[in-house]
């Protein structure tokens, strides 16, 4: 695999730093049930690194230490680690909102046939990867088979009140394009997705966020590969918009590794570029430091979360 960062490390992406921090984002593991081509993590079913229980049990005292309103929990498959559900309860006990970045088909493996079951009765907002409503386009990103588990799996969701008009369980889909292209205008594509996924399997959801892929691990390898690497940067940089520097989630989120370490997003997680502070910041020191009004480590990746409409974990800017 072709490394990026030192395509990336120089660049004029503007200086910013840090605002309150709101949202802890931790990944737990890099174990996957899928291997798909835009995967900025690597994840798969051969990856073996997951979090141990004494760094997840420093979870919930920093949510409380904090005063954090959300855990967005992500892989990897975040459900495949043992101590998911140990870690939602513990949250959701605390009045935390808490995110499961779920790629659906994980609902379908064996040991995890109550799944959808126990998200609902916690509360837990799905945010479920669909990178289209086309089975062809699907299968192609994510592999054979992906898309039909990914119906019935929305479908399940679905029969449990998820994104359903009053029932509080909120459903909320992502698309990534198939290459090194901007995503078209997020309003218009999540009018297209609810109306095809109605019309044609009964589907609904809350809203669809729309992301750009990032030039890193396996996407970033394979526009090494391809030879489209400075063709993308090209295309980053010259729709960069400065207003969405207000709006980048790194301002109020931290990112935490399997390991916990921390990092400004998950993006510079995968690249290696720790949170700038003394030593390498750990989960265990935000319980006595806060990180307001620090710099924000950044690099020439950054101009994907800026390009355009911008893009983030919530979708656009």
């Amino acid at each position: 695999m072709h490394a990026t960062l030192p395509m990336l490390r120089a660049t004029d992406f503007p200086a910013i730093r840090r605002r309150t921090l709101e949202t802890l984002q931790v990944n737990v593991g890099y174990r996957c049930n899928q291997t798909c081509v835009h995967c900025h993590v690597n994840a798969g079913p051969t990856r073996t690194e997951m979090m141990d229980r004494e760094t997840m049990t420093l979870i919930p005292r920093v949510l409380a230490a904090r005063r954090l309103t959300t855990l967005d929990v992500t892989g990897g498959a975040p459900e495949l680690h043992a101590g998911f559900r140990d870690l939602v309860r513990a949250a959701r006990a605390l009045d935390v909102k808490v995110i499961d970045r779920c790629n659906l088909t994980i609902l379908f493996e064996p040991g995890e046939e109550d799944l959808a079951e126990f998200l609902a009765a916690e509360g837990v907002e799905i945010v479920a990867s669909l990178p289209c409503y086309s089975a062809a386009n699907v299968d192609k990103q994510r592999g054979k088979g992906v898309f039909d588990k990914s119906v019935a799996a929305l479908q399940k969701l679905n029969a449990l009140g998820y994104g359903q008009e009053g029932s509080g369980l909120v459903l909320n889909l992502v698309y990534n394009p198939l290459g090194p292209s901007l995503p078209p205008p997020q309003a218009a594509l999540e009018a297209a997705y609810k109306r095809e996924l109605f019309e044609h399997f009964g589907i609904v959801f809350n809203q669809l966020f729309a992301l750009a892929n990032m030039p890193i691990q396996r996407f970033g390898s394979l526009l090494v590969s391809k030879g489209q690497l400075n063709d993308y940067m090209r295309l980053l940089r010259e729709n960069h918009a400065a207003a969405n520097l207000e709006h980048v989630m790194c301002r109020n989120l931290v990112s935490v590794d399997w390991r916990g370490y921390l990092y400004d997003c998950d993006f510079n997680q995968m690249l290696g570029l720790p949170l700038p502070g003394a030593g390498r910041p750990h989960l265990r020191d935000l319980l006595a430091e806060d990180v307001a009004g620090r710099p924000i480590q950044v690099a020439d990746h950054c101009y994907g979360c800026t390009a355009g409409q911008g893009s983030s974990c919530g979708g656009a800017l």
